[in-house]
């Protein structure tokens, strides 16, 4: 039977329209993404079979051209779709950071980091440039690789600093492995890092670590 088939309240389109995306299943949304399914199956049926290939709506969203294309249902043209809805979500993240209001909201903060370095397959250093009433200035990857003292030298992040007249700023990376919780070396290049700063009056308001699913903030644990 198709989705057109189906009584109004069970087709995906219009559950949301009704009672709102946060209503639906990861199958529902991912079939209105699809919008239509295959020989024999519906978007549903198609999406349910997708999530179960992939292990999942984060590794299927995250998966490269060459997994994501090769399943059924799925090709360039989706694979195009997806980075761009993708995309606009990170935009619509970095436009609330960015609409010249203070910096006020520690989970907005954390939902835009995590969007931007969750899914680095390797190590990604960030820093969030602010002004001094804590306004979003700039949000910059300086450093790739392995976060320790060596990778991560304090004379960029204090260049960077003077060159956008930052007052303060919030450092933040990813852990690959998907766990959060801050190492030595983390806490280490956070100490070298705000002391460097202290010297040129910017202010490190904290370090974020992004996880799989979480993000640890060095200044809650007093380590900033």
């Amino acid at each position: 039977m198709a989705i057109t088939d189906w009584p109004a309240a069970e087709r995906p389109r219009e559950r949301l329209l009704g009672l709102g995306a946060g209503a639906l299943s990861d199958a529902e949304l991912l079939a209105i993404f699809l919008r239509t399914g295959v020989a024999g199956k519906t978007a549903v049926d198609l999406a349910r079979d997708l999530l179960a290939e992939f292990g999942g709506l984060r590794p299927l969203l995250t998966a490269d051209a060459r997994s994501f294309c090769r399943a059924r249902g799925l090709g360039p043209a989706k694979y195009a779709q997806l980075q761009a809805v993708l995309e606009m979500g990170r935009r619509h993240l970095h436009e609330t950071l960015a609409r010249g209001e203070p910096l006020t909201s520690p989970a907005t903060t954390r939902r835009y980091l995590a969007a931007r370095l969750r899914d680095h397959p390797h190590e990604v250093f960030a820093c969030l440039f602010l002004d001094n009433r804590h306004r979003l200035i700039a949000y910059e990857e300086l450093f790739r690789g392995t976060i320790d003292g060596a990778s991560v030298h304090p004379r960029e992040v204090v260049r960077r600093s003077l060159a956008l007249n930052a007052a303060a700023l919030i450092l933040a990376h990813n852990h690959p492995s998907g766990v959060a919780e801050p190492s030595t070396a983390d806490a280490g290049i956070t100490r070298r890092l705000r002391d460097a700063l202290a010297l040129v009056d910017v202010r490190v308001l904290d370090h974020v670590i992004v996880g799989d699913g979480e993000c640890v903030s060095l200044a809650e644990r007093g380590l900033v």
